[in-house]
């Protein structure tokens, strides 16, 4: 087959494929009975398809950033109870070390 040859079978088969998915596209008024053709069903399942997988992304997106908010919420109370707990033996160990010197005068 020559160049020349390949470019017109291109050309050819893009136009059928342009002419198949034109036809398949139907208007309610261009049907006899008032379905939407092949393509249109399809594109209408696309449809819907796409618009429940946005929205399960969207809600698992939403748990997720529920569930990093309440580990966060959870690790500042642990940091905020050690913080606490180290502030009481910082404490005890100043008052021992105060009495300490105060039994050396």
């Amino acid at each position: 087959m020559t160049t020349t040859q390949s470019k017109y079978l291109g050309a050819a088969l893009a136009l059928a494929i342009m002419v198949g998915g034109v036809a398949g596209c139907h208007k309610k008024d261009d049907t006899v009975d008032g379905a939407p053709g092949p393509a249109e069903q399809v594109g209408r399942r696309l449809d819907q398809a796409t618009d429940k997988a946005g929205r399960d992304l969207t809600k698992a997106a939403d748990h997720a950033n529920q569930q990093i908010q309440d580990a966060a919420q959870q690790t500042r109370e642990e940091v905020n109870k050690a913080t606490d707990a180290t502030g009481k033996k910082l404490e005890e160990a100043g008052e021992k070390l105060q009495e300490k010197a105060n039994e050396n005068k």
